[in-house]
């Protein structure tokens, strides 16, 4: 197999006023980095991943540094270009998919919950020597704990810690424009599960978030057409909520777990924003492998 050069496959998008998605992934048939398994394909490209910007007048606002070098290369020569002069980051948890680029804006004031931060620097050794490796890993040079609120120009940002499929999530929302940057907390066509055995935490959060006043949704994995038209609906919520019962009822109910995810998903994706995506069924079965295993170590 042939790899086309890391970035060379990106799409840039303008989901919002003042907001740039950066997405890649879902080419059909084609992988960037190797034909055997590895993070950067299988846990990112394969099933579409976008990173954000926040944009006014000379300020700009990273959200996750994507998958590569070359990605986070493209992003802050897109906003220079732009006239962008002042760039901060925000990291929306710990996981590589998320934090790859983060060298290119090492300048740069990169920002994280304190749990991210530790995770990272728990994580280091494994991050760096990777598959792909992300070496050297560059750590966050601020952190906050809960909430933290930023001005991108005159545009106001709030970061809420969340603990949505990881323990240590941090999603953005742009209260005047109704806007939730959702990182992996919410996902298209499901959530991945990293963290089984912290479900039900994860339910709790989810329906705190159903609280907050936003109309939109825009998640790191998600698809080309629903990002480029603006986000999701709340909807995509309920579905999250929806599928993670689901897979914590799978251990009381055999034949539940031996479904494949067009069918265990289907009222969902007859009701909800999530849309049913051939490479979620993998994703799919390592979830319902996970929530098993999570309950076998109890």
């Amino acid at each position: 197999m042939t790899l086309p050069p890391l970035g060379s496959t990106m799409r840039p998008v303008r989901p919002a006023p003042n907001v740039l998605g950066f997405y890649d992934g879902r080419v059909d048939g084609v992988r960037i980095w190797s034909d055997e398994p590895n993070w950067l394909d299988d846990g990112a490209y394969t099933l579409g991943i976008c990173t954000y910007a926040i944009v006014d007048g000379s300020q700009a606002l990273v959200y996750d540094t994507h998958i590569s070098l070359p990605h986070a290369r493209f992003i802050r020569r897109t906003l220079e270009e732009m006239g962008v002069t002042s760039i901060r980051v925000v990291l929306s948890h710990w996981h590589d998919d998320h934090i790859a680029g983060n060298e290119v804006f090492k300048d740069c004031e990169i920002i994280a919950n304190r749990l991210t931060a530790a995770a990272l620097e728990r994580g280091r050794t494994d991050i760096e020597g990777g598959n792909p490796p992300i070496k050297p890993l560059v750590l966050p040079n601020r952190t906050f704990d809960n909430s933290l609120r930023l001005a991108v120009g005159a545009i106001p940002i709030e970061l809420r810690q969340v603990e949505i499929h990881s323990h240590d999530g941090t999603v953005l929302l742009m209260p005047d424009a109704g806007l939730l940057l959702a990182g992996d907390t919410l996902e298209d066509s499901v959530t991945f599960v990293s963290e089984p055995e912290r479900l039900s935490e994860h339910l709790v959060d989810l329906q705190r978030m159903a609280g907050w006043q936003f109309d939109r949704i825009l998640p790191n994995h998600g698809s080309l057409q629903a990002i480029e038209a603006g986000g999701y609906d709340r909807s995509l919520i309920a579905a999250t909520q929806t599928y993670i019962r689901k897979l914590l009822a799978c251990r009381q109910d055999p034949d539940l777990a031996r479904q494949d995810l067009k069918t265990f998903g289907a009222d969902m994706f007859a009701a909800t924003a999530a849309e049913y995506f051939a490479p979620y069924e993998a994703v799919h079965q390592q979830n319902v492998a996970a929530v098993l295993a999570a309950k076998a170590d109890r």
